[in-house]
């Protein structure tokens, strides 16, 4: 199961004593882990969908937050759980620490958090919190909306923690199974590439382009991978928006994502207003939320797409 080797990795970069008390919390108080974030000064703890859980000092776990019984994240556990990530060579890892988040194996992703260094090129120096979350690939939970949208320019859209990238991540694993498909992923989080191998299925005819503007990416793609689709996370600003009608112009179909809880706040943010209003987009797929996340709450046909 993709969640539960998810957090034998996250274990693996812990620092003994920590790695010790977390293994000892039972398989079944794992099921829908979402992170497990430390602090430094403050605790570690589980988040859930619907719930957060702190770590004991027993190494149980407690639902509310009591100094003196959860586990007290020192600044020695940050800074050799930074170490493990960066294979103790942390002047190596200058990319990662500069753009403030590793990935890891079987798609963990690690944001970091704390001070940067007052240069040209800012890295973080001092480590204060990190956030490990958990990969979920869940295929099949996008079939809905694949065989119904087939050939469709689709924006998929929802609140925080609302199952927006597990949805377009099976979108592009249906997609480039089938057809030739270009993956932007700006912050390799879809396909959490690790030495050029992504860690999630995201389909085998999938080109991914990472590390870079989802707009130049975009651009590079329609000139140089001849694609059929383009997949791209979060949508934030109008030159996303130009690039994407700029490459459905070429012929491309597009699977984008957005952050909105309904169709009001969607019209509200220029760059997603310029996308609807040019009448090129299809169907807007509205998520549930956080408490039934990657769960369709409302499909929604623009009146080209009836």
């Amino acid at each position: 199961m993709q969640g539960s080797t998810s957090f034998e990795t996250i274990t693996s970069y812990l620092p003994e004593k920590l790695r010790r008390l977390i293994m000892n919390i039972p398989c079944d108080k794992l099921s829908g882990l979402m992170e497990v974030r430390l602090r430094a000064g403050g605790a570690l703890y589980l988040v859930y969908s619907d719930k957060i859980s702190f770590l004991r000092n027993n190494g149980g776990l407690s639902s509310y937050y009591n100094k003196k019984e959860v586990y007290n994240v020192s600044s020695a556990d940050i800074k050799e759980t930074v170490e493990r990530l960066c294979h103790y060579s942390v002047h190596s890892c200058g990319k990662q620490l500069s753009q403030g988040y590793f990935v890891v194996e079987n798609g963990v992703r690690v944001g970091v958090s704390g001070a940067y260094s007052s240069t040209d090129k800012p890295v973080l120096t001092e480590f204060t919190s990190l956030n490990f979350r958990v990969s979920r690939c869940v295929e099949g939970c996008a079939d809905e909306i694949f065989a119904s949208n087939f050939d469709k320019n689709i924006i998929i859209c929802g609140g925080v923690n609302s199952g927006k990238t597990t949805i377009l991540r099976d979108m592009c694993r249906l997609n480039g199974n089938i057809r030739k498909t270009a993956l932007i992923d700006e912050r390799n989080e879809i396909s959490c590439l690790r030495d050029g191998i992504p860690q999630n299925d995201v389909g085998t005819m999938t080109d991914i382009i990472s590390n870079c503007s989802r707009s130049a990416g975009i651009i590079s793609a329609v000139r140089t991978m001849s694609p059929e689709v383009i997949v791209c996370d979060e949508i934030s600003s109008t030159s996303d928006s130009e690039s994407i009608i700029s490459g459905i112009g070429c012929g491309v179909k597009f699977i984008v994502t957005a952050h909105g809880t309904c169709f009001d706040e969607l019209i509200k943010r220029k760059e997603l207003a310029y996308l609807i209003e040019s009448g090129l987009f299809d169907t807007i797929v509205f998520l549930r939320g956080a408490s039934a996340p990657s769960k369709i709450h409302e499909i929604k046909r623009l009146k080209n797409g009836n």
